[in-house]
């Protein structure tokens, strides 16, 4: 007889994994860092407080209504009201990965860049799974202000850089979040490593004909 998995176990697993994943390259160090995935219904999974991306519980993930209600699992991470903003602003979204990834971080800190459009377009797969990047404001983590600060950005672009703290990445698929924000963190790194020197970023004419496809 074979066993039939239901939406939301499946779904459970694949953040554990994709978690680990993230955890295992350095790109969520300790306990930082979180992962949402909007079900079907509505309902939102959603990685607990305090807990490593590296060593997941499938089974105690939050899980929340699709107002924003807490419904089961363990205590929710202080920073839930990010991703919750994220799906009532981006009706696409089904999925939100949150990092405090190294370079990205290191990006976010430096006072010359442009606050519109962190990144220049380097690369290809840059523009086509990002996109623009814009800089939100600092704030304490936790700190509800952030939403509305973020609310502002995200309407218009599939991710957005937190000031002194790290991206927030949306995508349709859990799988399509996690490769934008790992090209996030690898363009961030390339952007790190040739700063100060003459680039050859992407013509607009070139970023144009990308975004079309």
């Amino acid at each position: 007889m074979i066993a039939i998995i239901s939406e939301e176990t499946k779904v459970r697993d694949e953040i554990a994994s994709v978690g680990r994943s993230l955890f295992d390259r350095g790109l969520s160090p300790g306990s930082t860092g979180n992962i949402s995935v909007r079900l079907s219904s509505g309902e939102v999974l959603m990685t607990p407080t305090n807990a490593s991306l590296g060593t997941l519980d499938a089974n105690r993930i939050s899980r929340f209504s699709a107002e924003g209600v807490h419904l089961e699992g363990d205590k929710p991470t202080k920073e839930a009201f990010l991703h919750q903003c994220v799906y009532c602003n981006r009706r696409a979204a089904n999925a939100v990965v949150h990092l405090h990834s190294t370079h990205a971080v290191a990006l976010s800190i430096l006072p010359e860049i442009n606050r519109a459009d962190a990144l220049p377009p380097l690369t290809a797969y840059y523009v086509m799974r990002v996109g623009r990047l814009p800089i939100v404001d600092y704030f304490p983590p936790g700190d509800v202000r952030l939403a509305a600060a973020v609310q502002l950005k995200i309407s218009h672009a599939r991710a957005v850089l937190l000031a002194n703290h790290g991206p927030v990445v949306s995508g349709k698929s859990l799988l399509e979040a996690q490769y934008a924000a790992e090209e996030l963190e690898e363009t961030a790194k390339l952007y790190l490593l040739v700063r100060g020197l003459k680039v050859s970023s992407l013509t607009q004419a070139q970023v144009d004909e990308l975004s079309r496809g």
